[in-house]
């Protein structure tokens, strides 16, 4: 697209002698908070369904994506151009009942249980991950937990005396979104009172349970 390609070009003339002084200054490291703020932007304007807003935050992302492939093409390392390659080449990889022939899948999950397939066939030479696939170590923590739990149930792992299966149904039963986000809430503010940070103790936990199934499951092999 002519507008991707001017902004690119935009970029590069911030980072080029004659440019601007901050953006000179930046490199990876230094705007991984910028990165941060503007994903989080960007989902209060999601749950506020703020199109208007939307667009802006993400111009907002793309202008993080093109600076972090600016200095990466300045180190001789990779550009935007392999970037946008490499994610389409993947996207069209993980979906032969789109692009390619005699594959057909019908639902949502079955198309997960392809991709998962191709997943492990493209990463078949690399090192073996533990039973839990390696999350990103600046997940927020109720994603972390999240992400822990998905990967519990879809491997069926042994989490018994760790992972409260009868009081986690029983507090599914009947919740919704603002039931969930009302005791979310309460909960955080009674970390609050009690001088308890609750970011880190979820992220603790979820590393604990992790801890205890991945030793069980060396026990077991």
């Amino acid at each position: 697209m002519e507008e991707v390609i001017a902004l690119k070009k935009t970029v590069a003339s911030l980072r080029e002698p004659g440019g601007c002084p901050w953006d000179q200054e930046q490199t990876h490291q230094s705007l991984t908070i910028c990165l941060v703020e503007e994903c989080s932007e960007l989902l209060e304007a999601i749950d506020n369904l703020d199109f208007k807003l939307m667009r802006e935050e993400l111009g907002d992302l793309l202008l993080q994506v093109v600076m972090h492939a600016r200095f990466a093409e300045e180190e001789k390392r990779f550009d935007l151009g392999d970037v946008a390659r490499d994610i389409n080449e993947k996207l069209i990889r993980r979906h032969p009942h789109v692009f390619g022939e005699g594959v057909s899948l019908d639902t949502s999950g079955e198309v997960l249980v392809e991709w998962d397939k191709i997943k492990a066939a493209e990463k078949k030479d690399q090192p073996p991950e533990g039973v839990f696939k390696k999350l990103p170590p600046r997940l927020p923590a109720l994603l972390y937990a999240l992400e822990t739990y998905k990967r519990i149930q879809k491997k069926n792992l042994p989490a018994e005396n760790m992972v409260n299966q009868d009081a986690i149904r029983d507090t599914a039963s009947g919740l919704n979104e603002s039931m969930a986000g009302e005791q979310i809430f309460q909960i955080v503010a009674a970390c609050r009172e009690a001088g308890i940070d609750p970011e880190a103790a979820v992220r603790r936990h979820a590393g604990k349970v992790q801890r205890e199934i991945e030793a069980r499951v060396v026990e077991g092999d």
